[in-house]
């Protein structure tokens, strides 16, 4: 593998159904940036799912930009993944 294969990367994604249609890309980066991303949501307890298929096609994404139809299921995986972690936690 080579060293730019290994570098990390990571993408954040949020989503308020009130008035988002789609959950949207708040931030993304890789290397530096991508240890950054992940640092801060250790920092706030917000929960991390590793998915490097996924984590590519929103690198692809602009910041602020909703996700794309094609994307929805895996997204959807990751939100089912957060929610139950959120209800472990209060439980």
């Amino acid at each position: 593998m080579t060293e730019k294969q290994k570098r990390k990367m990571a993408a954040a994604i949020t989503y308020d159904g009130e008035k988002d249609i789609a959950p949207r890309v708040t931030a993304k980066g890789r290397g530096l940036v991508a240890e950054k991303i992940i640092a801060l949501a250790q920092k706030h307890d917000i929960p991390i799912k590793s998915d490097p298929g996924l984590v590519e096609i929103l690198s692809r994404l602009d910041i602020d930009e909703q996700i794309p139809l094609n994307v929805y299921r895996a997204v959807a995986e990751i939100l089912a993944f957060v929610y139950n972690l959120n209800r472990s936690k209060s439980s």
